[in-house]
């Protein structure tokens, strides 16, 4: 099952002699049966330094494998998950882990556009927001282990995330103020002068340089009409109002502290607002493509209000003693705890025949197994069964199959051609997509 593109809802309406922007309904089911399709949203998601995985594979393969002790909290989402046996990174392994996870380039190496970005160039045409990238680390960390991204454009350069939920949610849902519109228009204008005076220098001084230096200059100016591209989704979606979705039983936003802040903070809370903003964010349309790095190389928090004593990277140079070996299992079960959290609010938002889950992939790894290894990787793949996704509860894969083919299985059930021209003849190092997974 291959989706050949997004219901187009402007250009339909454009057809009919004008251009109207459809309300944002609370259930997207009518929207969707309307497009006639299913609108499919895809997430990745980045451990840093590895796992307990002493602790963490199944017993057993298949629908019936029983759950290890870090996945039990998600055993009513049995028929909503598969853990894959068998993934590698070949430059993976230590902790640069963050710089292939998800293109397969080493650090230091040229980059290339990663998975969440050629989905979003498919579908982010029909989102106020492409992707969106999500960390609890601000910015890129470009340069150093603890990586804050996982995201790259086009030109391989990484995308800046954003950690505090106040921020988000106030870029997702806050209506702007007359104040706001009018400093966005004053901005857009001045951003539109300064892209006209480039490009202007560029066109004078193209003639009169040499043919390596022209190449240099034409991967800048497609940086620049990525620049260009950018403003005008901003200025269409500027005059648009913002969805206001439901607020009930969830945390309080307006109040929200991120990992870097100066208030009180608790990884428990923080964790929970940031799955609900990916909820919100996918239950309104206003993105279908997420990357989150949960949690950065060489950190992870302290957890004292569940009784850790040790920051998570010190725990997992454990030495094989017993006391951290536990409590290095007692994180990434909260942590999976969390996750089962995220799974619950997907699966409890209606649309269409299911709910929002089976319309979500959401796959979760990271750059290394216990002991700095290669392989050996806590790999799971989440949601997606209305996409075409045929779960397995416990998947054993042939031995150092590349993390690369769980990429390009979701990416094709995104509609991504995976082996077009644009993205060369393979997609990264994957022998191809995981036939296994797919109805």
């Amino acid at each position: 099952m291959r989706f050949d593109g997004p219901f187009r809802r402007r250009t339909f309406l454009r057809g009919l002699g004008t251009t109207i922007a459809l309300p944002w309904l609370e259930s997207r089911a009518s929207a969707t049966e309307l497009a006639g399709q299913s609108i499919p949203r895809m997430g990745m998601f980045y451990f840093g330094t590895g796992m307990n995985m002493r602790q963490f594979y199944p017993e057993g393969f298949g629908r019936q494998a029983n759950l290890s002790r870090i996945l039990e909290p998600l055993e009513k989402h049995r028929d909503q998950f598969t853990v894959l046996s068998g993934t590698y990174l070949e430059h993976g392994g230590g902790h640069d882990g963050a710089y292939p996870f998800a293109t397969g380039i080493a650090r230091g190496e040229k980059q290339i556009a990663s998975p969440d970005q050629l989905a979003a160039a498919v579908h982010g045409s029909q989102t106020r927001f492409p992707s969106l990238q999500l960390s609890v680390k601000r910015g890129t960390g470009f340069g150093s282990q603890a990586l804050a991204t996982i995201s790259w454009n086009q030109q391989g350069v990484p995308l800046a995330a954003e950690n505090d939920p106040k921020t988000i949610f106030n870029r997702l849902f806050k209506a702007d103020s007359a104040d706001d519109q009018l400093a966005k228009a004053d901005d857009f204008r001045q951003r539109r002068s300064v892209l006209d005076a480039v490009l202007e220098d560029a066109r004078d001084i193209q003639p009169k340089i040499s043919r390596d230096d022209r190449r240099q200059l034409d991967q800048y100016l497609h940086a620049i009409r990525e620049v260009e591209i950018g403003l005008s989704r901003e200025i269409d979606w500027s005059d648009r109002p913002k969805p206001q979705p439901k607020l009930d039983h969830l945390g309080d936003y307006e109040n929200a502290v991120s990992p870097e802040g100066n208030g009180k903070f608790l990884y428990d809370d923080y964790a929970k607002l940031m799955y609900d903003l990916i909820a919100l964010a996918f239950q309104t349309d206003s993105t279908r493509v997420v990357t989150y790095v949960v949690r950065t190389e060489l950190a992870g928090g302290v957890y004292p209000e569940f009784g850790v004593s040790k920051g998570y990277h010190e725990l997992t140079h454990h030495g094989n003693d017993p006391s951290n070996l536990e409590q290095l299992a007692k994180v990434d079960t909260i942590y999976m705890k969390h996750w089962s959290y995220f799974l619950d609010r997907l699966a409890s938002i209606r649309e269409g025949q299911g709910n929002l889950l089976d319309q979500t992939m959401l796959g979760f790894s990271s750059g290394m197994g216990i002991g700095h290894s290669k392989a050996i990787l806590p790999t799971v793949l989440s949601g997606g069964r209305g996409l075409g996704i045929n779960h397995q509860t416990h998947l054993q894969l042939s031995e150092n199959t590349p993390l690369s083919t769980l990429w390009q299985t979701m990416a094709d059930r995104m509609g991504v051609d995976t082996d077009g021209p644009g993205n060369q003849e393979t997609f990264q190092d994957s022998p191809g997509i995981i036939n296994e997974l797919i109805t």
